[in-house]
């Protein structure tokens, strides 16, 4: 999701020295107070001066509590790390505590927050994070114990780096669980309506289903494997509907179909993408397709229905227009009936009269050969 930030400039009057005391005057005074207030001064800016503006508009900060091991230590993208969190509300109820917690950098794994301020620690370092809602559990929170719109405060450690799997090397059942986890992580993300991390949560998914492999698979695994390629697929195709993205969305359905055409939630997801696209016949032949293969669906059964009315009013509309735009049909079909009931009876007439006329012609040219 493309996030724009703001920047506003204060700003700053001139100066007005007509109330400075005489430089003599300031020599000579001294007080202890004033002296109290300007180290406070110093040190509340000091204390400013930690906090690290991650992206710039004030709502995700960063304080390093222990340094670590030095830049170079840094992770990267596509990197796992494992950190040590304590997760806590602003009224400094813990709600997460682990130990270790082991993600890929980048991936979405774990919340925003994280995510973004993990790429800037070093290795052996604690940091306190502050972070608004949005880059944690948002306006959905998380049940029960993170209400919704809750910033939060993260005390990380990094603890390890190391680069991610060889997704060649991996067993089929090291394959299938790492495609699960990312397929998940998007189902996280469809269900807080963040369809844009969703759909990268289930790409991901799919590019670790689709990696070649220098393993040899059973023909269970694969089965596995193929089934969760299409829950993804699936799943994509729901989020990029969200997003109106009808095209990529009628890809994904179709890459369903080609190996499961009786797919249900893929036919069911074909139909919306058409009739969005104004397909409404194809649309409802797609529909009644996947109500014949589940009767009882009431949501097929529903979505069917109201694309049927749909339809027959636009024909009806369509109807209307037609016959606007070539005048009044009833007087337009009763003058070719008016002019058919004449013109049948000359044109018999004159028919008539032509063969009589041939006949005599004929009559005579054999009588002169004679």
């Amino acid at each position: 999701r493309t996030r724009g930030f703001e920047i506003i400039d204060s700003a700053v009057e001139e100066d007005d020295l007509s109330d400075l005391p005489l430089l003599e005057d300031v020599e000579k005074k001294e007080n202890p107070a004033a002296e109290n207030d300007s180290e406070k001064q110093q040190t509340d800016a000091k204390e400013v001066q930690e906090w690290l503006d991650v992206l710039g508009n004030g709502i995700l900060k960063k304080k390093v509590l222990i340094s670590g091991k030095g830049a170079e230590s840094r992770p990267r993208k596509g990197q796992d790390v494992t950190v040590q969190l304590k997760s806590m509300l602003e009224n400094e109820n813990v709600v997460e505590d682990q130990e270790s917690l082991t993600f890929t950098l980048g991936d979405g794994d774990v919340i925003q927050a994280l995510d973004l301020c993990v790429q800037l620690m070093e290795v052996g370092e604690t940091s306190l994070i502050a972070s608004d809602a949005k880059y944690c559990y948002g306006k959905e929170g998380r049940s029960p114990d993170i209400p919704p719109n809750s910033n939060l405060n993260l005390e990380v450690t990094l603890l390890d780096v190391q680069d991610g799997p060889d997704l060649e090397n991996l067993s089929g059942q090291e394959k299938l669980n790492l495609a699960n986890k990312k397929r998940e992580r998007g189902n996280f993300y469809y269900q807080q309506a963040d369809y844009i991390f969703a759909i990268n949560s289930y790409d991901i998914a799919l590019n670790v289903v689709n990696s070649s492999s220098k393993v040899d698979f059973s023909s269970e695994e694969e089965s596995s494997l193929l089934d969760v390629k299409m829950k993804c697929l699936n799943n994509l195709a729901a989020s990029q509907l969200k997003l109106d993205h009808y095209e990529a969305a009628l890809k994904s359905c179709n890459m369903v179909l080609e190996h499961q055409p009786e797919n249900i939630k893929a036919l069911f997801r074909k139909g919306k993408v058409l009739a969005q696209q104004g397909e409404y016949s194809d649309a409802i032949t797609i529909l009644r397709k996947a109500l014949k293969l589940e009767p009882a669906n009431k949501t097929i059964h529903a979505e069917l229905s109201r694309l049927v009315k749909k339809h027959t009013d636009q024909r009806n509309v369509e109807s209307a227009m037609y016959k606007k735009m070539l005048g009044n049909p009833s007087s337009a079909s009763a003058k070719p009936a008016s002019k058919s009931s004449w013109s049948i009876p000359w044109k018999w007439l004159f028919g008539a009269t032509a063969v009589a006329i041939g006949g005599v012609a004929l009559s005579v040219v054999i009588a002169a050969r004679n």
